[in-house]
């Protein structure tokens, strides 16, 4: 079963490397996404974390996802 996890993700500018720390876990996407906004919210301004959801089949298939080097999306003229 599949399930909704909360990760801290912690990157220093500079640095390619992400540290993960798992917060929980969650059945439903209404309680993750509940619990992340409650945890930015209370975030500092000045740390360098941030909160992020990922539904996946087991932790290590979510942190696997968190740590791919995502594309940047090309924003076409009309879109600007």
């Amino acid at each position: 079963m599949a399930f909704y996890y909360i990760y801290k993700v912690t990157q220093i500018p500079g640095s390619m490397i992400k540290q993960l720390e798992k917060v929980e876990q969650h059945e439903k996407y209404k309680d993750a996404k509940t619990q992340v906004r409650g945890l930015r919210e209370n975030q500092p301004a000045d740390e360098y974390s941030m909160y992020r959801i990922m539904f996946a089949e087991n932790e290590l298939e979510a942190e696997e996802k968190l740590q791919e080097k995502r594309e940047e999306q090309i924003i076409q003229e009309w879109e600007k």
